[in-house]
């Protein structure tokens, strides 16, 4: 697959395109689509917001101010749907970001993702740490 800016060094320009690029996907996705169209009413804001989010993410940045779970947790969101965002967003991150730039984003996504669906109960046989949660899964 060819790479829109192959040598983009990540930072908050690089940031920035890409999360645009992915939330027009998002935006046109059958899956994701109708729930981010419900959800998202100013979608420049929103991008706004996710590239400071991101940025306090991988840049260390510390311009993000908000709550992840709690802007998640009022949507009809299932466990497919984070599959899907982040099949997304891997094939965005490769396209518009260097090898170890992608690379670095999806692992941030993974561990995000993964923290999300726990908090948000979408993990119907969840072992964190690898410790059972007693009545869990039990009839």
């Amino acid at each position: 697959m060819s790479r829109m800016n192959p040598s983009s060094p990540l930072d908050e320009p690089a940031l920035a395109r890409l999360v645009d690029r992915f939330y027009e996907k998002v935006r046109r996705d059958a899956q994701l689509g109708p729930i981010f169209n419900a959800a998202v009413h100013d979608w420049d804001e929103h991008k706004r917001l996710l590239t400071s989010f991101w940025a306090s993410v991988a840049l260390r940045a510390g311009s993000y101010r908000g709550n992840p779970m709690g802007a998640h947790r009022p949507h009809p969101i299932r466990a497919e749907h984070f599959d899907r965002w982040l099949a997304l967003w891997r094939e965005t991150t490769a396209e518009e970001l260097d090898e170890a730039g992608a690379a670095q984003m999806l692992e941030y996504a993974e561990r995000i993702g993964r923290s999300l669906k726990l908090g948000l109960g979408l993990y119907p046989q969840a072992q964190p740490f690898g410790v059972p949660i007693v009545g869990i899964g039990k009839p």
